[in-house]
Order: C-alpha cells, then structure tokens, then sequence
C-alpha cells in the first residue's frame, strides 16, 4: 500500500479516536451527586418515582440521570427531550432494559418488555393492525354491553365497585381477545391476569426489586436469605405461560368446534397464518401477541375508571356541569351511545382531563439505549435505561396552569368546542413503543363515563353518626398508579334513571 494511502488511513484512525475520546468525556445529563461505586443507590426512588423526577428537573433541568453500579438511568422530564430521543432517535432508543426478575420469569413473550428485534417487530404490526382505530369500531357494541351490564351490578351491589370495574375491564378485554365471556365470581383467567400483573408491577422499575440492582444474587442458592425474589420468579414463570396458553387453546377449541365468537385471536390466526416459520410459529407469535394484550389491558383501564369515581366524589361541581350537558343533549328516557360523543364536549373535557390528571402509568416502560448517543452536550451511553416522565410533560404549570387541579375547562375554548391537545399522548408514551391499545382505552372510558353520569350520582359515605366521610386519596406507587381502597355512595340519581338501568340490561340468562 503506497505512503499516501498509510498516511490517509493514519489520519482517519486518529481523528475517530479523538472523535470517540472527546464523546466519552463529555458528562452524563446532571442529578444528583453519585457516590463511589454504588452510584446514586440511595437516591432511586422506590415508590412514585414519577414525583421525585419532576422535583430533580427544577434542578437539574429537563433530562436527568443517575446511575447505580454503573447502570446510567436517563429521564426525559419534557416532551421536547422525549420526542427527540424516543421517536427522532427510534432507532437507537426504542429497546427495553434487560429486567433481571422478568428474564428469571422467561417473559420474553411479553411484548411491552420485550427487546427490540425482529420478532417483536411481527408481533407489534400484529398487534397494531388488531388495534387500529378502524378495527376497534367493531367492538363497540360490546363496550356498551358490558358497560350496562356493570352499571347493574351497580345497583345491585354499589359497596363493591372497585371489584366490579375490574370485572367489566376483565369482560372487555376477555371478550375482544378470545371471545371468551368471563364468569360472574372467581374467573380462572381473570385471576391469572391479576396475579401476574400484581407480580410485574412490584419488579419492573429501577429498584424496585433487589435482583433488579444486584443481578448477579440470581446465581445464589435460594435457601440463603434475602433470595424470595427465587421463588416468586418461578411462580411468575408458570402463570405468565399459563396466560399464553390457556385461554388460547380455549379459542383453538372453539374454532375447531365452529362455535368460535369473532376475536382479536381469530381474526389474527386467520391473516397471520403464515409468519414464515412454519404453522406452529405462528400459533405461538399469535398466542404470544394475544398474551401480551390481555396482560396489559387486565388492569390499566380499571385504574383508570377507578380514578373517575375517585374525581366525580371529589369534584361535585364537575359531575353536576357535566350531567347538566347529558340531560340536555341525550335527555332522561335513554342512555348514551357514541353517536352522542360529539355532541357532549364537556363530557369529552372531562375525559382528556382524567387522562392528564392521574396517568395510570406516568413513567411507562423505561426504554434501553443500543449505541452512545449525545444530545445537547451529554453522554448517553448505550445500554442506558430512558424513562420519558408523562407526570412531568403534563403536569407543566406553563403549559396546564394549577396541574394538580381538576379542570376539565382547560380542554374547552371560548365557545365551549373541544380543544385538540396533542401534548395529552404523552399518557400512552412516545414512539414506536407507544401504547398500542389507546384506541380502545379512550372508547372504553367515554362510555363508561357517559353511562354512569348519565344514571349515577357519586357522593361522600356517610359514618356510624351519618356525617359525610371525608376521602384523602391516596395512589399506589408501582409501574400502574391507581387508587387505594376508598369508600363513597353510588345511587341512581332517581326512579326515573333506576328505571333506565333495569331496562337497558339484560342478564346473559335472557
């Protein structure tokens, strides 16, 4: 090779290296001072991670870091570092961290965790097209069955509504998934579901589970102590396959039979029947899909609903404007449907405003980086954990004015039209990783709120001396937010919609 070549070559090496050099000096985003060795394991927050991050950014500005043994964790507290990282970066920031406690699980069926690779690529345009916003349509008449269905058990049993919004998210996502009708007390599914996403949401954020920090105590003997987290992985194992496979043979049965109800699962086995792989792989990436939709919609949305009842007690004012618009438009003699939706914007106001006020999942999944990346004068280093904080997005006082108020005027302008808020998809995260069950998520909970305002009121429970009982809410902390246990009175507001709810529901008997 001639001397200029050499000499060509020597350059280039030597600008790369100064290049890469100068890369690895720059700092990470700021936060809090770390310590030697274990970093900032002190610092990571456990519970509400969500509040500590946005109390750090009025310090250390809009992206944040820490790292904890060497683990760099990065968060985005506005949209602007969210949507450059998370989409204008997709392809270096839409993988998932590796989770100790769920690769002790063997969830790599899940696909809300699961790393970015070519099989979750299939699985998610799977996913996408089940849950497009022209396929939901079709599920509508579902939504408003068992929306009626739950506004009887109501009636019947207004003590227990917690149980009874878990069971309607239950029968929703049961139904659209397999075609399967959930059973009145103690559904065999419904059970699995919560179990496991009781079990993932203590052991998905950054410190929530020791294993999680100290990955290397999985290779220990179970019998030391400290190593539950052992036990408690195997059990996640057998009900997240479980979750896989047995309401999926349910549907392989039926089908078999011809008695098989139109579903997300049937639908998917009929387009995808061929993924190249063969007819087992695509049974299995369509068990898995489907898996992944009945975990992640098992209990978001009635985290949600539960946050409705939550504000309508609270918000007095709210519930009044809010039946006022209902009796104006739709009027006494029957319920709303979504042909109404247009023609109730406080309704929908009051919708978007739930949506921003109490996210159920503030911080989401946290993404994973898969090369260096600088922005703005930082370091990101691959294999960095990303969380894009939605609280912080949405909770702006610049942007929402009084953030932790209830103001679902925000959403209205002068003539009393819906305001658009593209800022409000923050609540389903960003990207290629963004949720993709909004669709559904927003048609679940216009009707559910339609229906409820329309023949409910929501007021204080009275104590042993009939005093108004007086409600501090408080939140869980974990991956999904929602309400703690809290005690209010559910009462049809007369014979009239008493009425209404009696006739409008048929038991499945009928």
């Amino acid at each position: 090779m001639s001397a200029p070549w050499l000499l060509a070559m020597g350059c280039v090496v030597v600008a790369s290296s100064l290049f890469l050099i100068k890369r690895n000096m720059l700092p990470h985003p700021p936060g809090p001072r770390p310590l030697p060795i274990i970093g900032n394991l002190f610092d990571l927050p456990k519970e509400a991670s969500w509040l500590t991050y946005t109390e750090w950014a009025k310090t250390y500005g809009d992206i944040v870091s820490v790292s904890v043994l060497g683990q760099v964790i990065v968060v985005a507290n506005t949209a602007k570092v969210a949507k450059e990282l998370l989409e204008k970066r997709g392809t270096i920031y839409s993988d998932r961290p590796s989770i100790p406690f769920y690769d002790m699980m063997k969830w790599d069926w899940f696909l809300a965790t699961a790393h970015y690779s070519d099989e979750w690529r299939t699985g998610r345009r799977i996913l996408d097209h089940g849950m497009r916003p022209a396929a939901v349509l079709k599920y509508r008449g579902l939504q408003i069955d068992r929306t009626r269905a739950f506004l009887k058990r109501l009636l019947t049993h207004p003590e227990g509504f917690r149980d009874h919004i878990g069971h309607l998210q239950g029968e929703i996502i049961m139904s659209l998934v397999y075609g399967y009708d959930v059973q009145e007390h103690n559904d065999r599914y419904l059970n699995i579901a919560h179990a496991a996403v009781a079990l993932a949401a203590e052991s998905s954020l950054p410190g929530a589970a020791i294993v999680n920090v100290f990955p290397f105590l999985r290779y220990f003997p179970g019998w030391l102590p400290g190593m539950g987290f052992k036990a408690l992985a195997l059990k996640g194992r057998e009900l997240g396959e479980e979750m896989v496979t047995a309401p999926f043979e349910f549907v392989k049965a039926q089908m078999r039979q011809g008695t098989a109800r139109p579903s997300f699962t049937v639908d998917s086995l009929q387009e995808y029947d061929d993924l190249g792989g063969g007819p087992e792989h695509a049974e299995r990436t369509v068990a898995n899909v489907a898996g992944s939709l009945y975990m992640a919609g098992a209990d978001t949305t009635s985290a949600g609903i539960s946050m409705f009842f939550l504000m309508l007690l609270m918000h007095p004012d709210v519930q009044k404007r809010a039946q006022a618009e209902l009796d104006a438009v739709v009027g006494r003699e029957r319920m709303p449907t979504y042909e109404d939706r247009p023609n109730l914007p406080y309704i929908e106001a009051v919708c978007k405003e739930l949506l921003r006020w109490k996210m159920v999942a503030p911080l989401g999944i946290g993404r994973a980086t898969t090369a260096d990346d600088v922005y703005q004068g930082y370091f990101v280093p691959k294999g960095a954990i990303v969380l894009a904080n939605s609280w912080a997005i949405l909770h702006d006082a610049s942007t929402y004015p009084d953030p932790d108020e209830f103001k679902p005027e925000r959403f209205l302008d002068a003539d009393g039209s819906v305001r658009d808020d593209p800022a409000l998809s923050a609540a389903f995260g960003f990207g290629k990783r963004i949720c993709p069950g909004r669709h559904l998520v927003d048609t679940t909970m216009w009707i559910v709120a339609a229906c409820v305002l329309s023949v409910y009121g929501i007021r204080p429970a009275k104590d042993e001396h009939g005093q108004d009982m007086i409600v501090k809410p408080d939140f869980t902390g974990a991956l999904v937010s929602s309400p703690k246990p809290f005690r209010c009175s559910i009462a049809p507001r007369d014979g009239v919609a008493e009425k209404l709810i009696l006739g409008y529901v048929r038991d499945k008997s009928e």
